[in-house]
């Protein structure tokens, strides 16, 4: 009786096409994107032209820096590349990727290229040609592993968003270009406190008729922070209420979290705080006080400046000038004149007596 022999899948390592000399580096273990990079990838969704091309999706480059030994990449810029998707082929306009690339290095000369991006998050053997060309030698990020990013941009959905690096799969030759394998690798999405309240601010306008959100004052931005402050007190309080009336499940990481959060928190007396609080208010009323004044200052004498010349300034001067060049000149000749008559009448002589 035959037996049929069993199928086996081949991985290649590495993750990367391999050159004679070069040994290729590691994966990334952990991928970071900045939010600029998340706006700019919804900004080339929403601006999208589907007239030459039967695909929603959009694609562009992940541009940003690595870690000394290879483990972390931080995605924080992206350009957009024009391509067209049937369900036969796909066309990438390649001169113009290398041409925003090489602007882009030049502008940013830390920066270097890590992947690409896509508005899908289906993965197909178009997405295998894509990441086989980022992941290349000649034109993609050899001996790193190319990064791919795909966000979801469905309307009325969340955004969702997944990291993936690639690793060859063992097929023939032909297809070696379209197929791999997909690995999915951990992300981190971050952002500084500016960075966040600018997204707080922004989040402000989705219910929004208009889908637009004032410029809060720093009075109002600070009630708010003080707000959502009273707000996570309350819940912190609640939680650990609950916990000590056993009507939840306690949790130790999250116990030791807040240990330590308010171990750092310093102990001063309330009457302390209020004091050093009314102190700064003082001081910001001050400051605010002569940066006024100083724009009065520069706005009056620029309206003086200009009445000076709307009311012929320049030539009442010019007269003037001339009218003091003429008292010069009459008082140098006058002072001549003077000389003259008493060098020359100055001396008197004794009058002589006659002759007999």
């Amino acid at each position: 009786m035959a037996v049929d022999p069993p199928s086996f899948l081949h991985l290649a390592r590495p993750l990367a096409p391999t050159v004679i000399g070069v040994q290729p580096t590691t994966a990334p273990v952990n991928v970071i994107i900045q939010p600029q990079a998340i706006f700019s990838i919804l900004d080339h969704a929403i601006r999208r032209d589907i007239r030459d091309t039967q695909s929603t999706r959009v694609i562009g480059a992940l541009l940003g820096v690595r870690s000394e030994d290879g483990m972390e990449a931080e995605v924080r810029n992206c350009f957009a590349i024009p391509h067209t998707e049937n369900e036969d082929q796909v066309e990438v306009d390649v001169e113009y990727q290398k041409n925003m690339l090489a602007l882009q290095l030049k502008a940013n000369p830390r920066e270097v290229l890590l992947g690409w991006y896509t508005t899908s998050l289906d993965l197909n053997s178009f997405s295998a040609l894509i990441q086989n060309f980022f992941a290349s030698p000649e034109t993609g990020t050899f001996p790193h592993p190319s990064i791919h990013v795909t966000v979801s941009t469905d309307p009325g959905k969340g955004i969702e968003a997944k990291a993936y690096i690639s690793a060859p799969v063992g097929v023939n030759a032909e297809r070696a270009s379209e197929s791999c394998l997909f690995l999915p690798v951990p992300y981190d999405i971050r952002y500084s406190e500016s960075e966040k309240s600018g997204l707080e601010l922004i989040s402000g306008a989705k219910d929004s008729e208009s889908r637009a959100a004032p410029v809060v004052s720093d009075i109002e931005g600070l009630e708010r922070a003080v707000d959502q402050a009273l707000d996570l007190l309350e819940r912190v309080a609640e939680y650990v209420n609950s916990v000590l009336d056993e009507e939840r499940q306690p949790s130790n990481p999250l116990g030791q979290f807040l240990m330590n959060a308010l171990s750092l928190a310093p102990k001063v007396d309330p009457e302390v705080i209020e004091r050093d609080f009314n102190n700064h208010v003082q001081d910001v009323l001050v400051v605010s006080y002569l940066a006024n004044t100083i724009r009065t200052q520069i706005d009056l004498s620029q309206r003086l400046a200009t009445a000076t010349l709307t009311m012929g300034g320049s030539d009442a001067l010019a007269s003037t000038g001339g009218g003091e060049g003429g008292e010069k000149g009459g008082q140098r000749g006058g002072k001549r004149g003077g000389r003259g008559g008493g060098g020359r009448g100055g001396q008197q002589r004794e009058p002589r007596e006659p002759n007999e």
